[in-house]
C-alpha cells in the first residue's frame, strides 16, 4: 500500500462461491513451491522443528483421514485444547479442509470454563494433549454432546491417539484428503467459532464463516506489511482470535513462513529477544503488555537488523512504550485495532505517519463511523460508538453471535455493527480509542476515557500496573478512580498520591485526573490478561452504597 487513498478507492476482496483455506491456500503453496517455509517451531529447550507448506498440506491430510474415521464431517463441531505445538496447526488445517467447525480455546481453562463452552458450543470433539486431558476427563460426563476425545501427543484409556493412528493409518483416503467439489465448502459455510473474554457474563460465541480468512489478507499484507520473503512472530497464545490474526491466516495467504515459540509459564525479555535476533525474525507483532516488558531490556545489545516492521493490537499502546522502543531499534510500533469478532479494521499502515497514541485509519474494505447513541453520524473530535458498515459487508466480519439474539440486537443496527467500544476521529481522518462503552466515566459533565488516565499513570516510575474506573461521588455523580500496582523501591504514601494526581494533570487534561487513588497488589483479569474494571467499578459501587447506609444510620 503505497497511497492510503488509492488504494482504499479501488480495493476489493474477491471472495468465490466455494472456498477453503486448507486446499486453496496450504494446498496450493505446496504445489506452486515445494520447499517454501511455512513454520519455524521452537520451544523452550531450544527444540527446534521446521516445516514447508508441503509437510503442512501432507500432515494435515493424514490427521483428516483419522478425524474421518471418528465420524467428524462436515458441520460437526470440535474443540481445540493445544499450546503452541505444531500439531493445533496440523489438525487446525484437518478441520477446516472437511468444513467442520473448529474452537481454539487457551489452554489455561479451567475444567469448569472448558463444561461451559462444550455443552454452549455441543461439540463433538476435544483434542487436546496429556497434560490437559484430566480437565475433559473431569466433565465429559456431564458433557451429553461430546462423543469423542482425541489425544494429540500420547496414549490413554478411554482417549484416540493421534500418534497411534499415525502408526496405523485409516485405508480410506489414505494418500489424500480429495472430496468432490459439490462436498467442498462454500466461503459462506461456518468454519470457526471464538469465545469472547467478556469483562462481564458468560462467553459469547463469535462464528466465522470460510471466507473469514481472506479478510486478514488486510491484517496480514496490508497492516503487518508481509511478502513471502518474510519470517513472521505474533506473540499470542493458541487459543485466542489473535494467532488467527498473526500465526496462520493472513501469514499463510502472503506466503510468509511464521515463528512459532512454545512458551509455558512465563516468559522473559531475555528469553524472546535473542530467538528473534538468531532465527532472523523480520515482521513483529505482539500485545502492549509484551512491549512493556520487553522494552526493560537492553535493546541494543541483540541484533535485530533483520527486524523491519512492528506492529501490536489487543489494548491500546502506551505512547511512552513506542518512543522508548524506537530509541531502542530505530522502529515505530504501529497499531492495530479489531476483535475476535473481526479481523484488521484500523490500523496505521505503514504509508501513514504515525501519530503515537492513535490507532490509525480504517482498514481498506472497511467504512468505519462514530455514531451517538441514536445512530447518527459525529463529526470530528467528537466522541461516540465504533460503527462499522454493513454496506457492503467487509470480508471477515462476524456472522453472528451464536444462539444470542440478544447480542445480535444489540450488535447489529441500522445496516450498521457496533463493535461496543468508544474513539472519535481528528481533522487527519485519524482514529483514537477512548475505552469500552461501559468503561467510559461521566464526571461533572464530563466524558473520561479510562486508557487516558491510564496511560498518564503509567509514565510515572512508581507505576507498575494500573486501573482506571468511576466511582460514585455524591457531588460529582463519578469520580476517577485508580488503582495502582508499585514497583518495587516504592511505598504507599499520602505524599505519593499528591505526586501522581499532579502528574497525571500535567500529562493530561487536568479534569481527568485520579480524585482516588488505591493502592493494590494485584488486578482483577481476564483469562486473556484483560483487566476486570467491571469487578472494580462493582466493588466501589458497594462500597458506596454501604458507606451511604451506614451514615444514613447514624442520621436516624
Amino acid at each position: 500500500m503505497e497511497n492510503y487513498e488509492e488504494t482504499c478507492a479501488d480495493f476489493t476482496i474477491d471472495v468465490p462461491e466455494y472456498f477453503n483455506f486448507g486446499y486453496d491456500v496450504v494446498d496450493a503453496w505446496a504445489k506452486k513451491d515445494r520447499n517454501r517455509l511455512a513454520m519455524i517451531w521452537i520451544d523452550q529447550h531450544g527444540e527446534e522443528k521446521k516445516f514447508t507448506f508441503r509437510d503442512m498440506a501432507n500432515l494435515s491430510n493424514q490427521a483428516a483421514n483419522i478425524l474421518l474415521k471418528y465420524d467428524i464431517c462436515k458441520g460437526d463441531r470440535v474443540l481445540i485444547l493445544l499450546p503452541r505445538v505444531p500439531e493445533w496447526w496440523i489438525f487446525v488445517t484437518a478441520l477446516i479442509k472437511l468444513g467442520a467447525v473448529y474452537c481454539p480455546c487457551p489452554t489455561l481453562l479451567t475444567p469448569k470454563d472448558l463444561k461451559y463452552r462444550v455443552n454452549a458450543g455441543k461439540f463433538k470433539m476435544v483434542i487436546t494433549n496429556l497434560e490437559h486431558s484430566w480437565k475433559i476427563d473431569e466433565i465429559c460426563k456431564e458433557c451429553p454432546t461430546l462423543k469423542y476425545r482425541f489425544l494429540a501427543d500420547g496414549e490413554q484409556e478411554g482417549w484416540a491417539s493421534f500418534p497411534y493412528e499415525l502408526m496405523y493409518p485409516a485405508p480410506v483416503l489414505h494418500h489424500t484428503v480429495s472430496l468432490p467439489v459439490k462436498k467442498k465448502t462454500r466461503a459462506t459455510d461456518p468454519m470457526l467459532i471464538y469465545f469472547t473474554s467478556g469483562t462481564t457474563g458468560e462467553p459469547k460465541m463469535v462464528l466465522h464463516d470460510q471466507a473469514h480468512p481472506l479478510g486478514h489478507i488486510v491484517t496480514a499484507k496490508y497492516w503487518q506489511d508481509l511478502t513471502k520473503h518474510d519470517v513472521h512472530f505474533t506473540f499470542s497464545d493458541t487459543g485466542w482470535a489473535k494467532c488467527g490474526w498473526g500465526k496462520i491466516f493472513g501469514q499463510w495467504i502472503c506466503g510468509a513462513a511464521v515463528f512459532v515459540h512454545d512458551i509455558h509459564g512465563k516468559f522473559s525479555a531475555t528469553e524472546l529477544l535473542p530467538l528473534m535476533e538468531k532465527y532472523e525474525v523480520t515482521t513483529f507483532c505482539a500485545p502492549p503488555t509484551v512491549y512493556r516488558m520487553l522494552i526493560l531490556a537492553d535493546l541494543k545489545k541483540y541484533d535485530l537488523r533483520e527486524l523491519r516492521h512492528c506492529t501490536s493490537a489487543g489494548e491500546p499502546l502506551n505512547p511512552e512504550v513506542i518512543r522508548i522502543w524506537q530509541e531502542g531499534t530505530g522502529l515505530t510500533i504501529r497499531e492495530g485495532y479489531g476483535q475476535s469478532e473481526t479481523v484488521c479494521a484500523i490500523a496505521t499502515f505503514p504509508c501513514l505517519e504515525p501519530k503515537l497514541g492513535s490507532m490509525g485509519r480504517p482498514s481498506p474494505g472497511w467504512h468505519v463511523e462514530i455514531h451517538d447513541e441514536e445512530g447518527h453520524p459525529l463529526g470530528a473530535y467528537e466522541e461516540g460508538r465504533i460503527a462499522i458498515s454493513l454496506d457492503p459487508r467487509p470480508v471477515g466480519l462476524i456472522v453472528e453471535y451464536l444462539d444470542n439474539p440478544e447480542a445480535n440486537a444489540e450488535s447489529f443496527q441500522n445496516g450498521f455493527y457496533y463493535t461496543g467500544d468508544r474513539a472519535y476521529f481528528d481533522d487527519d481522518g485519524y482514529y483514537w480509542f477512548v475505552g469500552r462503552t461501559d468503561d467510559v466515566i461521566k464526571s461533572s459533565g464530563y466524558r473520561i476515557g479510562p486508557f487516558e488516565v491510564e496511560s498518564a499513570l503509567m509514565e510515572h516510575p512508581a507505576v507498575k500496573e494500573c486501573a482506571v474506573v468511576g466511582s460514585p461521588d455524591l457531588i460529582r455523580g463519578m469520580i476517577v478512580k485508580a488503582f495502582v500496582i508499585l514497583n518495587e523501591g516504592f511505598e504507599s504514601s499520602d505524599v505519593l498520591v499528591k505526586e501522581l494526581q499532579r502528574h497525571v494533570k500535567k500529562t493530561t487534561a487536568p479534569y481527568k485526573y485520579p480524585r482516588a487513588i488505591e493502592f493494590v497488589d494485584d488486578l482483577p483479569k481476564t483469562i486473556s490478561g484483560k483487566i476486570k474494571r467491571k469487578e472494580l467499578k462493582m466493588l466501589e459501587m458497594e462500597r458506596y452504597e454501604n458507606n451511604h447506609n451506614h451514615n444514613h444510620d447514624q442520621d436516624d
